[in-house]
């Protein structure tokens, strides 16, 4: 009994020192920047926890779009669509002046796509006008919340869709979340219990495949590491303030273990570098911290 109350306090002392190790580089990096910084990591197996402004509600921008993607697809398991239903994508679902993947290959509009396909250009491109092709099929961001509350999603709000935050910047900041409650969310997904199995399996592939923010969590890991992951970014709508550079994502380890991570960068006044870079280099740490 005196050994395994031992070996426990061993365990305790090594996570604590960990932690520590983990938040003194942490500090090193955002210690000088004129930026909000919410920092969260959760190990899956392990139970690992670490946070930096954990709870401070943060704007999410395009990470939203993971949450929006999971609504659509609990309807999917519902049997209100199906993964592979065709729907018209118009010109005037493709509005200018926004993020648009979708529009910069098909300007005249009028393609049938799959819902995997318009929720593959929503997740894995971020694309504008599809998320608010698929919030208006499922009746807004009000049913996102809805969904996210009834599977006890903790500190987040889901108020505007795209065109809104266009329109007015400042909606920018009306869907917010914290890095404490996006990573346990991660973990809930990972574990089946936010969608069906089939459902978490095609969305964690559409993760897997993001091409936007390859200067974030993704830029300095091994090459080839499984990263599913959600990207959102404001730019700088005044000139001046980013309102966020954000990425969470779970990362598979070379021993077939995981971790989630989020990273919001917000208000900040610092270049688009700086900000990214922050995000790269906490991201680093961390999967150093993991392999060691």
């Amino acid at each position: 009994m005196k050994k395994i109350t031992f070996l426990l306090l061993l365990v305790s002392a090594f996570a604590s020192a960990q932690k520590s190790t983990l938040d003194q580089k942490i500090n090193s990096i955002i210690k000088d920047k004129k930026a909000t910084v919410g920092v969260s990591v959760l190990g899956f197996e392990n139970n690992f926890k670490y946070s930096k402004n954990g709870d401070k509600k943060l704007p999410l921008l395009s990470v939203f779009k993971f949450h929006l993607a999971s609504t659509v697809l609990d309807m999917v398991d519902k049997g209100k669509f199906s993964a592979d239903q065709k729907f018209l994508m118009k010109k005037t679902d493709l509005l200018e002046d926004t993020w648009s993947p979708l529009r910069e290959k098909y300007p005249d509009g009028n393609i049938e796509l799959s819902l995997e396909e318009i929720l593959t250009y929503t997740v894995a491109q971020s694309d504008n006008n599809t998320c608010d092709f698929l919030l208006r099929l499922i009746g807004g961001p009000q049913t996102v919340q809805n969904f996210m509350n009834s599977k006890g999603v903790k500190n987040l709000q889901i108020k505007y869709n795209e065109d809104d935050m266009h329109r007015d910047w400042k909606n920018q900041y009306g869907n917010s979340g914290t890095t404490n409650s996006s990573v346990e969310l991660l973990k809930k997904f990972y574990d089946g219990k936010l969608i069906s199995k089939k459902s978490t399996d095609l969305l964690m592939q559409i993760m897997i495949g993001t091409t936007t923010g390859t200067n974030k969590i993704v830029e300095q890991l091994p090459k080839g590491t499984p990263v599913a992951h959600k990207t959102g970014s404001s730019g700088k709508p005044d000139g001046v303030l980013t309102v966020a550079e954000n990425d969470m994502g779970i990362i598979t380890l070379p021993n077939g273990k995981h971790y989630a991570i989020a990273v919001f960068v917000n208000n900040s006044t610092e270049t688009e570098k700086v900000n990214t870079r922050m995000v790269s280099d906490i991201s680093k740490i961390v999967w150093d911290n993991f392999n060691k």
